[in-house]
């Protein structure tokens, strides 16, 4: 289904070499606000990179960023935190021996006056992150007092996610393999995570192993190969099989590398 809106994000010919290694060459990506864009390849296809250039991790050596129509240049992740795009990768990057407040404020955290002393404002920040995990993910802890490796694999992605949605202005949600090592339950719980930040009218994009997971929450699948974009198909016009294909270099009924026929 063609959106109505230009693209959130728009990314063309991304080109990234290290030394005489090429990891991407002219790489197209599209991403609509209120849509999940899963991206899938073997390993070594460029999905990594081409994500670690959104979030200002790496600079393309050729290509140009969009972000609603205008133009992005980022010389780091903070950069581009401050221009709304975060990730929530794999490992979480979460403080285990802390609570859950705790982890989504760590590097942030909300502070008060006290005697002329300026001291952590700690049950400000529980109430900010139980609010935060209601409101925005549909989501209830047992406790905030425990510490954070008591919870659950899907609690622990809420309190990620969580920390990511909290701050006002994001519009891109990047997650890596966000299923990786969890449960059929907590998979489940953790896909809905992804359909309430959707829901919200953010952009999602989704790097996932698990074409199940991927054909379950994505709009749209952009398939990498060998550094390139092989193809976008419609998540809901497409399948496994052929999605598999595509990976491999199989041949393609019909190609829909170009980000508009990828919506028709």
């Amino acid at each position: 289904m063609l959106p109505d809106s230009p693209p959130l994000i728009q990314m063309r010919g991304i080109t990234k070499r290290f030394g005489g290694v090429t990891a991407l060459e002219e790489v197209d990506l599209e991403l609509y606000a209120g849509e999940v864009l899963a991206i899938v390849g073997d390993n070594g296809a460029g999905k990594s990179t081409l994500i670690k250039i959104l979030t200002g991790v790496l600079r393309p050596t050729e290509g140009t960023i969009e972000l609603s129509g205008q133009p992005l240049v980022m010389n780091s992740h903070s950069d581009a935190i401050e221009h709304g795009i975060d990730a929530v990768y794999q490992t979480l990057a979460l403080a285990d021996h802390l609570t859950p407040a705790a982890n989504m404020f760590l590097g942030s955290e909300l502070t008060k006056k006290f005697l002329g002393l300026e001291v952590l404002d700690n049950r400000r920040m529980r109430e900010e992150a139980e609010r935060t995990l209601q409101e925005r993910l549909g989501v209830t802890l047992r406790s905030m007092e425990v510490s954070t490796d008591s919870l659950s694999g899907g609690q622990r992605q809420a309190i990620a996610i969580a920390r990511a949605v909290y701050h006002s202005g994001l519009k891109v949600l990047v997650m890596d393999e966000p299923t990786a090592a969890l449960g059929p339950r907590e998979t489940a719980r953790t896909l809905k995570l992804i359909e309430a930040v959707r829901e919200q009218g953010l952009g999602v994009i989704v790097i996932s192993h698990s074409l199940d997971d991927v054909f379950a929450i994505s709009d749209r699948i952009q398939i990498m190969r060998r550094g390139r974009r092989a193809d976008v198909v419609n998540t809901r016009d497409s399948d496994t099989t052929s999605v598999l294909g595509i990976m491999v270099g199989a041949p393609a009924g019909q190609s829909q590398v170009d980000g508009a026929s990828a919506h028709e």
